[in-house]
């Protein structure tokens, strides 16, 4: 692979601004997405991780271009994605959506619900070519056949979700954004779609962007974390050391509230707890968003949003103290 190439994915310093009505004649602009930068390897899985509300689900809609971007690039095999040719790469870009139950149309068999990019693409010649895919993924997703002429609502939580994998894999994509796809299920059912996710990748090879708030999935995983905050990314790096070794204090603070199985071990560990509520995303703090509620905050930060910079090894982080 030729070192131009060498990502599958590039994001350059993307922006999602969405207007919001203030006032009777105001609007002001909610920058969810604000100047975030990351790449992907073909078969590499990008976790990212954050709090409700800080522009995980954006950046993913916004790669595939269900959100018009509003500024940066997005580059695929060294091709830059743009709304003129976006159509020629949903073959190769999918996502899997966050609720199971509202991402799949009622009124449509599982049959029609999987086939459904194959006629949009016109992958097949005949009627049972088309069936013959149909079944092969949805035994590929562990679903039987007598399930394809049965509707969405007849299935619990775990198999709809595999209904939708099934659909984002119909088109044979080398690369999918996994938009939450396991906090709307039982955990016991999380860990079988894990399992899942990971199989498709050791067999199609896929790269994945894969946006989650629980940080012991994000680390089983990812090969690479990135940790977002009010719509920039403030640390990323490989996904054990990020874990391990987090630097950004926001990073600390996310990962001392991740629960430990071992009674003493918990009780022996600090729980940080950040001071102070989460600044409007239409009305953010000079400098660095995460000063309002950082103990280590200067005057430095307030005058100046820092840059991710390198501490080594690829791990980035944005920060002037750590």
């Amino acid at each position: 692979m030729s070192s131009e190439n060498e990502y599958l994915v590039e994001v350059k310093d993307l922006k999602e601004h969405f207007p919001v009505r203030t006032g009777f004649f105001e609007k002001t602009m909610l920058k969810a997405v604000d100047g975030v930068s990351f790449q992907i390897k073909p078969g590499e899985t990008l976790g990212l991780v954050g709090e409700s509300g800080c522009g995980k689900t954006t950046v993913g809609r916004t790669l595939l271009h269900l959100y018009k971007p509003t500024g940066g690039q997005i580059l695929f095999e060294g091709e830059e994605v743009t709304e003129n040719n976006i159509n020629e790469y949903r073959k190769r870009m999918q996502m899997v959506f966050q609720d199971p139950y509202s991402s799949l149309n009622p009124r449509m068999t599982v049959e029609d619900i999987i086939g459904e990019p194959l006629d949009v693409h016109k992958m097949y010649s005949s009627k049972a070519e088309r069936r013959d895919k149909i079944l092969g993924l949805m035994e590929t997703v562990g679903l039987n056949a007598e399930h394809a002429t049965r509707y969405a609502h007849e299935f619990s939580g775990g198999q709809r979700q595999r209904i939708g994998i099934a659909r984002a894999l119909a088109v044979r994509p080398k690369f999918i954004v996994c938009d939450e796809p396991v906090s709307a299920l039982d955990v016991s059912i999380q860990a079988q779609v894990i399992n899942m996710f990971e199989d498709l990748q050791h067999k199609m090879g896929m790269a994945y962007l894969f946006i989650a708030h629980d940080l012991l999935i994000v680390k089983h995983i990812s090969d690479r974390i990135a940790v977002m905050y009010l719509g920039r990314i403030v640390e990323i790096g490989d996904a054990d050391e990020v874990y391990h070794s987090p630097k950004h204090p926001y990073t600390v603070s996310l990962l001392s509230a991740v629960p430990i199985p071992d009674p003493k071990t918990a009780k022996e560990r600090q729980r940080i707890i950040l001071t102070g509520d989460v600044p409007s995303p239409m009305n953010l703090p000079s400098g660095c968003a995460f000063r309002t509620r950082c103990p280590y905050a200067t005057d430095k930060c307030a005058a100046e949003c820092p840059s991710l910079t390198d501490r080594g090894d690829g791990h980035m982080v944005a920060c002037w103290n750590k």
